[in-house]
């Protein structure tokens, strides 16, 4: 067999970037280690160099950033860690399941999360009242004040207007501003003052679904309408909102609904366009791709499941910018109760404390123009 190889390459004159031992006695801070990280190998350099990425995702003033959250973090004891994305700025947009956005309600309002001990059995703890989600418990009492508060909410909106989970998430969010401490923090509260949309796209997937289903039931009973729910106002909204920027980013914990949803705009102008003879202007002309995202995600991509799909792949789906056209991107598989803390503490000491400026167009929540010169339906 010929040897085919014509030289030795010493790595440097070839443009390879080197990789050193991280030396974890020199570094002090939770930034400087993720800098290390991004010269190491395997999940190390992912989650080192998925800072990278995320830092230049907040700190471009036209970007605008989506979150979009799976699994039970804030029964994992997460909701602070995203308070403080959304209170410096960071997250202008969240896309969520609604199991997460309850949990966080019970928290936000008071409630207590405990540990699971594995001296009592499940059906021990049915029995008790409590449910469990892996090794944390929730307490039945807290869904039913849960509920409670939820029925008080929806029955003080006006009854011709039709319900969308922002609209739901945006009027709790309310609540909480009005019925806590100044001092008390809560995920929907702070979306509430920064004017940050939660949509929760599998809504009835939850108890706060459940909630309004038997709110409609005990409407029904007593001879009055039942809410009207109009899931696509949500979409709407969404796609005007990022319409009408210049770049998106998108920032996921797990996958699921929430991922997919946020990122099928770019099959959604696509058929507008294609289907409908939707004239594209300049923004939607990109097709709504992001131009940045940073995953952190357990799911591997041999499943072929959507959780653990990669960004290459979804940019064979117009969702994402290729990185050859500039597009950045970082995924790391691993738990997110182990990463996301530590991303954002990094972030924390590498952008300091003030929040970050950014200089993107606002968008009502009464507003549902989603191309220009094509109105569409408000709600009620």
């Amino acid at each position: 067999m010929d040897n085919k190889r014509v030289r030795y390459g010493d790595g440097y004159s070839d443009g390879l970037e080197p990789v050193y031992s991280i030396d974890v006695a020199k570094n002090c801070s939770v930034d400087a280690l993720l800098k290390e990280y991004a010269h190491t190998a395997f999940g190390g350099r992912s989650l080192g160099e998925s800072a990278d990425v995320l830092e230049a995702m907040l700190k471009d003033p036209e970007c605008l950033v989506v979150c979009t959250l799976s699994g039970a973090m804030t029964m994992a004891k997460q909701g602070l860690v995203l308070c403080e994305m959304i209170d410096r700025g960071w997250i202008q947009a969240i896309v969520s399941t609604g199991a997460l956005m309850v949990h966080g309600l019970v928290e936000g309002s008071g409630r207590t999360h405990f540990k699971y001990q594995p001296k009592m059995n499940d059906s021990q703890l049915l029995e008790a009242g409590y449910a469990r989600v892996y090794d944390t418990l929730e307490l039945e009492k807290n869904l039913d004040d849960i509920d409670l508060i939820v029925r008080e909410v929806i029955e003080a909106l006006p009854e011709d207007e039709a319900l969308y989970s922002a609209y739901i998430m945006n009027a709790l969010g309310r609540y909480l501003d009005e019925t806590t401490s100044e001092d008390t923090r809560a995920i929907l509260k702070s979306c509430y003052r920064k004017g940050v949309p939660v949509y929760v796209p599998a809504f009835a997937d939850s108890e706060m679904g459940l909630d309004i289903a038997l709110l409609n039931q005990m409407r029904l009973k007593k001879g009055k309408k039942r809410r009207r729910f109009e899931p696509f106002l949500d979409l709407e909204h969404y796609t005007r909102l990022v319409a009408i920027q210049k770049r998106t980013g998108i920032f996921t914990i797990g996958g699921g609904v929430p991922r997919n949803w946020a990122q099928q705009l770019g099959p959604l102008v696509d058929r507008l366009s294609h289907r409908l003879g939707k004239t594209e202007s300049e923004r939607t002309g990109v097709g709504f791709r992001f131009h940045y995202g940073v995953r952190v995600c357990p799911e591997p991509v041999h499943w072929g499941g959507l959780s653990g799909c990669t960004y290459s792949e979804g940019v064979s789906w117009g969702k994402f910018v290729p990185q050859e056209e500039g597009g950045r991107f970082a995924e790391i598989i691993a738990d997110a109760t182990i990463v996301w803390p530590l991303l954002v503490r990094g972030m924390i000491e590498r952008l300091g404390d003030e929040p970050l400026q950014k200089n993107l167009v606002p968008v009502a929540t009464n507003d549902w123009l989603i191309f220009e010169g094509s109105e569409l339906e408000k709600p009620g």
